[in-house]
Formats: C-alpha cells, structure tokens, sequence
C-alpha cells in the first residue's frame, strides 16, 4: 500500500549519517512521501542521530521535544528516531519523548517501510534496534537527489571492531560489514549517471574494507571504481593509521581520479594517551607514516581529529600535540573537547579534565591551526587549481567588487579540498573550472578563472 504525504528528515552529525538519512528518504519515497523542506507540511518527521557527543544526543531530543504539541493537533503525524541514539537507547527513548512512534536502530533500515506501514495502521510506539549481519543496500534508483548535487556520499562498509575506548560506534554500529564491491560500483555507476561528479567512499575504517569477507581490498576497489566513466573525483574517509598501507598510498599517488588529499586521525600526539586511548599504534609510527605518504605524494593535502582533554593527559601530553601539530603542518584539523559517553570504556576512567581545562586548550589548538592552515592556503597564491564547481558563494571576497554587481561569485572545491570563490557568469553547477589562487584566507582562497 502506498500513502502519500511529505517527509522530513533532519540529520546530526557525520557524512555517514548524511549518507543513512538519504537512504531513509528513499524508502519513504518508496512508500508514497514526498521529502520537504517544511517541517510543518510533513506527515512524518525522522531525527537521523549521532551519539558520538553528548552535545549532539541532546539535540536530538530536543528536536524531537518540539513536536509534542504538535502531534495533538496533527495526530496523524508520525515521529521517527533513527540511528545511533535510537540504537543505543532503545525503549528509554520513550521515557525523555512519550510523543515518539517508531525507534529505529542503525541496523533496522530494511524494515522502516513495515514500520511505517504499522504505524499508520493503528499500532502504537515501535523499537527496533536488532541486529543484522548484513548492510542494507536500497536500489540504486531509489536514490533521492537534491537539486543542482554535484557530489555524494557512499556508505561502502559499516561498524568498528578497533574499539577506542572514548568512542560508542562498535556498541551503536555493530561489528565491521563490508558491501559487496559489484553493489558499491552499480550504485556509483548509476549516480555518475545522474550529473554526480564526485563521490566520497564512507566507513568507520575504510582501510579495512572486504577484510572479513574476503573480498577485493580497499585499493582494488579504488580501481574499480576509478574506472567508471563521467566519474571526476574519488575521496574517502575515515582512515585508521595502523592500518595504512603501502598499497594504497600508492593507489592515492597512481590513480588519476583518487584525489590527493588524506584524512588521517591522529587524536593525540603524546603516546600515554593513545595507549589509553587504545588506538594501537604510537606517535613515531604515525609520523613515520606520514613521511612515507608525503615521500610518495609531495603535495598532499592532510587533515586530521583531535581529542583534546583526554582524561589523565597532563599538560606535557597536549603540548606533545601542538608539537605534532606543527611537524605535519596539517591542512585542516577537526578538534573536540573529550566528551564522556556513558557506554564507552573512558567514561570510568579516573583523572577526568574539568570542562574550563578542556576548553583552554581547544582554543590554544585551534589558534595554533588556524595559523597553520592560513600558511598552508598562501603557499597557494598564484598557482592554478582545477575546481569543481558547486554553486554561488555567500561571501563576497576582496577583489571581487572590481567585476562589478552583474558578475556572480562562485564557489566550489580542488582536489585538495580546499574551498575556492571567484567571479564568473560563464559557468554552470558541476564544471571542472580552473582557477589561478590570487588571494588566501585562513579558511578559503580566491582567485580568477583560466578559460581556453
């Protein structure tokens, strides 16, 4: 049975989730919805949750709070809580949003348009957090597409078996899965298709693709799908350092559509607090490692995450980390303050940092990058970048003012992906552009395009 009506869906947190809400979107669309962008117009509402910071957990049910009211004047409206808080707090859901009808764990997603259907139906409040040993893979044309999208995220592998002990996915995610290569191309095959340009390769530990199942490797995937035509560019995250290999920085350095840009966590540069951290390699092999990249592909682009406050690192820990900080010279970093999470083995652990402390210190840091970003982005400065387009620029840059108010500014990312403004009414979302670097900002460049 089909029903009709729109469906909202609001996302926390990672590229992951940006992946996973797309997919729900595609089996409501399967089941008659129409995705809007109006809250009010929605007949079903899915908060798509990240439990990886307490902060974020919270957002979510104060999303899903406000529609307490709501649902009593709009009784058939259904309200979902999907992903890794619905997977970590099952029926305790209910107790903090009594108003909730369907709890729907990270590994339940075959089974949402049953949901739905029992929801409108007449029955009352769903939990389905059970687990499944196999990804749920929707047909590839089910995709739902936003408009003017020039690029996409593809889940190729779910779950963590390293088991950090600040992080909660192997608890919310499950045990490492790996998709089946032939599905991953005929879903990239089929969004190259559709006007995609570039795709970005998603998983807890990509490293670690096809491993269990033996499968190809990760860098054999690589090449499959570098193979397929109207495809520009390849990225791909996360990376776990002890699991780098040679074969695939040389897939990085080899293959042309790979872009040349890394993200690699470090989370700590102070070896006490990797152990701790149970990371499974020190500061000397991950530097080692980035020698051996930056040997291969001299101008890589490198980004990293960083803990900062760790509970028991002492002052001479996070200087270690500014010291790493300054030897890679990164181009980028995402750093956080340590949160605690109730189900990851740090939250029991003595010697935890008081909030002030952990706060002091991400600024420190975070000043300290932007330094070194702005330095990394003026080393651009009268070269010439191949962007691909995205779309038109919010901010106006200096030296934009001189094309007069008829010229649009546009946006768009390199290869390295470092984000791009510059003037021009001669081309379109998705063009290959490029750009010649006249001025760097701590967060961007602007420059002038190169037509032939």
């Amino acid at each position: 049975m089909k029903y009709s009506g729109y469906a909202f869906i609001y996302t926390i947190g990672c590229q992951m989730n940006v992946y996973d809400s797309e997919k729900l979107a595609s089996i409501l669309n399967s089941c008659g919805f129409e995705k809007t962008g109006d809250m009010d117009k929605a007949d079903v509402v899915v908060c798509n949750t990240c439990s990886i910071r307490h902060k974020a957990e919270e957002k979510a049910y104060s999303f899903l709070g406000r529609f307490a009211g709501i649902k009593k004047k709009k009784p058939h409206l259904i309200t979902v809580m999907a992903g890794c808080v619905a997977q970590q707090d099952g029926e305790k859901a209910f107790e903090r949003v009594p108003h909730l009808d369907i709890v729907l764990g990270t590994r339940a997603f075959s089974r949402f348009s049953r949901h739905i259907r029992s929801i409108q139906s007449g029955q009352p409040r769903i939990v389905d957090i059970e687990d499944s040993s196999m990804i749920y893979e929707s047909p590839p044309d089910s995709v739902c597409f936003e408009e003017n999208k020039v690029s996409s995220f593809v889940t190729i592998m779910q779950g963590c078996e390293n088991f950090c002990t600040y992080c909660v996915v192997p608890y919310v995610r499950g045990k490492e899965r790996s998709r089946k290569p032939e599905n991953i191309v005929e879903e990239i095959t089929f969004l190259a298709g559709s006007r995609i340009k570039e795709v970005t390769l998603l998983g807890q530990n990509v490293n670690s693709y096809g491993k269990k199942e033996g499968e190809i490797s990760f860098p054999k995937l690589l090449k499959k799908i570098n193979d397929i035509e109207r495809i520009h560019r390849i990225r791909f995250a996360t990376s776990h350092p002890k699991d780098l290999s040679l074969d695939l920085m040389h897939a990085i350095r080899d293959l042309k559509k790979v872009c040349n840009h890394l993200h690699l966590p470090v989370q700590s540069g102070a070896d006490s607090v990797l152990k701790k951290m149970n990371r499974g390699y020190t500061r000397q092999q991950y530097l080692e490692k980035i020698i051996q990249l930056k040997n291969l592909c001299p101008d890589i682009a490198l980004s990293t995450d960083i803990i900062v406050g760790f509970p028991s690192e002492t002052i001479e820990d996070f200087k270690n980390t500014m010291d790493l900080i300054r030897e890679v010279e990164f181009d980028s970093i995402f750093a956080f303050a340590y949160s605690n999470r109730s189900s990851a083995p740090a939250a029991k652990f003595s010697d935890q940092i008081n909030e002030k402390e952990k706060l002091d210190r991400l600024n420190l840091l975070l000043q300290l990058q932007e330094t070194c970003t702005e330095k990394k982005n003026k080393v651009q400065i009268g070269k010439v970048l191949e962007i691909l387009v995205e779309g038109k620029s919010l901010k106006k840059h200096d030296g934009f003012e001189q094309f007069g108010k008829d010229m649009e500014q546009m946006t768009g990312r390199s290869e390295s992906n470092k984000i791009v403004h510059f003037p021009s009414n001669r081309v379109n979302i998705g063009d290959m552009v490029r750009i010649r670097i006249e001025n760097a900002y701590p967060h961007s460049l602007w420059g002038h395009p190169e037509f032939d």
